[in-house]
Parts: structure tokens; C-alpha cells; sequence
């Protein structure tokens, strides 16, 4: 069974078709490109996938479980997490305290426990600290637990808002232009920091991403939008040469 399967999802703004017939099928471990023009609907894409918006036509399913309609919370239990083209943290929190956020999903305790402050309550602590601690290991990030997110470089914000993704346990990553804003260096880093997370968490990974050459040199396969519809699917290398997608990228 693959893992996501979208079948003609689509959705209308008054009369404008923002996404049409747009289908996908993921396979455990791919490592996706999601790309096309600015308003061609990639983003939109992602706000169906992840419950933001409700679409108007077709279903999409995670591992044979269909997800229309569902909320955004009940979609992340569900297995998909994402990060934003903007970076949304809680930027008065700490470092350390972001990523405990995003581990709702596997560690609980009732409110009566964490007003008494029960035995239960610093188990479940202990529990996400060391989990939080982890993640940010992962990510290099662990020298700065205690730091402010506001004042983490934007790099690293843009590593914590995918650390805390992965925190809620997912088993499809969606990431809208993860190297928007980063220079060579940083784009270089965070190719290597995807590749080691698909790895080493057993993720599926669906990236929108305008830098070419993260596309080609991350993406295995990719599909172009244009105007709310599919231009062009496959691998990398070959949809990249496509005169129909160079046209919509450069015009005639």
C-alpha cells in the first residue's frame, strides 16, 4: 500500500479553480518535489493535505486512511506534520521548549496531575526533556536549548520549526520552502540535515521549493503546477527538461 494517495483533490475559491484534479502517490521513504510558478497552488496543495482547507472535489488517504475533511489536529495524529513557508515558532518560548510542544501527540498527563503536581506529572517531564534534547541533537541545535527561538539565527529557526515537526511523530513531512532565505552554505546543510531525517525517522518527505537546486539535487521525482493544475510529473532530471515546464518558469 502506498503511503499518501491523492485522488482528484481540488478546491474553489468563488470561481476560481485554485487547485483541479490534482492526484499523488507516495511511496514509504520518497524523498517528493512539490514545484511551479508563484500561484500555481503548491501551498494550497499543503493546506488541503493538512486539513487548513476542506476541498471541494476528490479524498485524499495516509497508509489506506481516508483524511478528508478531518481537522488539522486530528490530521497530525493522523501522521502528517508540516513546516510554513513563513516560520512560525513560539518565539518567546525556549528552544528546548518548542520542540516539547510538538510532542502532544505521545506524552500526556491530565490537568489534575500537572496542578498537583503528581508523581505522574515529572515522569512525563523527564520523559519530553529527554526526547526535546534528542531531536535537538539531531539538529545541532542542543548547545542552544535554553535559547530564546526569537534569537536563534534563521537557519536555525528554520532547523527548530522542523525539529518540533518531527516531534509529533509523522510519518509524512510536508516542507514549504525550507531554504527560502538561506544562502549556498545554509541550502547545502539543510539538504543533508533532509536526507539524515528520512533516514533516521523512517519519513516520507514532501518538499515545495522554489532553489533549483535543492530540487534537483534532493528530490527524487517531482510534479509541476501551473495554474492550479499538473503540468508535469516523474523523475527529477527529466521533468527539469521538459519545454513545457522551462516555458512556465521563463515564459516564451
Amino acid at each position: 500500500m502506498s503511503l499518501l494517495e491523492v485522488k482528484n483533490l481540488g478546491i474553489t475559491f468563488g470561481g476560481l479553480h485554485a487547485v483541479e484534479d490534482f492526484n499523488l502517490t507516495l511511496e514509504k521513504g520518497d524523498l517528493y518535489g512539490l514545484i511551479g510558478p508563484n500561484g500555481a497552488g503548491k501551498t494550497t496543495v499543503f493546506n488541503l493535505l493538512t486539513g487548513v482547507y476542506k476541498p471541494t472535489s476528490g479524498t485524499f488517504y495516509l497508509d489506506g486512511k481516508e483524511l478528508k475533511g478531518k481537522k488539522p489536529v486530528d490530521i497530525n495524529k493522523a501522521g502528517i506534520a508540516r513546516t510554513f513557508q513563513n516560520i512560525r515558532l513560539f518565539k518567546k518560548l525556549s528552544v528546548l521548549d518548542n520542540v516539547k510542544v510538538g510532542l502532544h501527540n505521545s506524552m500526556k498527563y491530565s490537568t489534575l496531575t500537572g496542578i498537583l503536581r503528581l508523581p505522574g506529572y515529572f515522569k512525563v517531564e523527564r520523559a519530553m526533556n529527554e526526547k526535546a534534547r534528542e531531536l535537538l541533537h539531531v539538529f545541532e541545535l542542543d548547545g542552544e536549548a535554553d535559547t530564546l527561538a526569537s534569537n536563534l539565527p534563521y537557519g536555525k529557526q528554520r532547523k527548530l520549526e522542523i525539529a518540533r515537526a518531527i516531534a509529533t511523530n509523522p510519518k509524512l513531512l510536508l516542507l514549504d520552502e525550507p531554504a527560502a532565505g538561506m544562502n549556498p552554505n545554509e541550502t547545502n546543510e539543510l539538504m543533508e540535515t533532509i536526507r539524515l531525517i528520512r533516514s533516521r525517522f523512517d519519513l516520507t518527505v514532501l518538499v515545495i521549493e522554489h532553489d533549483m537546486n535543492l530540487v534537483s539535487g534532493l528530490c527524487e521525482k517531482i510534479t509541476v503546477l501551473n495554474f492550479g493544475t499538473e503540468l508535469a510529473k516523474g523523475p527529477t532530471e527529466e521533468v527539469l527538461k521538459n519545454p513545457e515546464v522551462i516555458k512556465a518558469y521563463l515564459g516564451e
